[in-house]
């Protein structure tokens, strides 16, 4: 499970004395405890590892943002500070699919479902979230399911 990984990797970088290192850690064990506290009400509980990759991705999306902005600012050393914490981010997440199995994965379903154009773009994201929302990109995968389907 992605949160007893976590929990080990803050002890590990607790014991070395990595303070950077422990202090994303602990930023992303803070994000999913959020996480687990706006899902108190809920009436159906997501899978657990499931929780943890969508909370890693939004913060892997922030952080990416925050790199972009801070570099077109004229800020390098905050942006090497998100830099420093995305790379601790993207160590939990699982590996990513490439961009030749996405495509694979979205013509497979584009056949699948009998999808032939834009207006057909919802059905085949929806699917391709279900299948493989947790190892994928779906900002990059939007993309590719546009161009697939015009």
């Amino acid at each position: 499970m992605i949160r007893d990984t976590l929990k080990a990797a803050q002890i590990s970088a607790m014991k070395s004395g990595d303070k950077p290192r422990l202090a994303a850690i602990r930023l992303i064990l803070a994000k999913l405890k959020d996480r687990d506290i706006e899902l108190r009400t809920a009436t159906t509980l997501p899978d657990d590892d499931a929780l943890a990759v969508d909370v890693l991705q939004k913060m892997v999306k922030q952080r990416r943002e925050s790199i972009q902005l801070f570099t077109e600012g004229g800020r390098p050393e905050k942006a090497a500070e998100e830099q420093a914490e995305l790379l601790v981010i993207e160590e939990f997440l699982p590996t990513q699919l490439s961009e030749e199995d996405t495509k694979a994965a979205i013509e497979a379903i584009k056949a699948e479902t009998g999808a032939t154009g834009i207006k057909d773009m919802g059905k085949v994201m929806a699917e391709l979230k279900a299948r493989h929302g947790t190892v994928l990109d779906m900002g990059k995968a939007s993309g590719w399911v546009k161009a697939a389907l015009s």
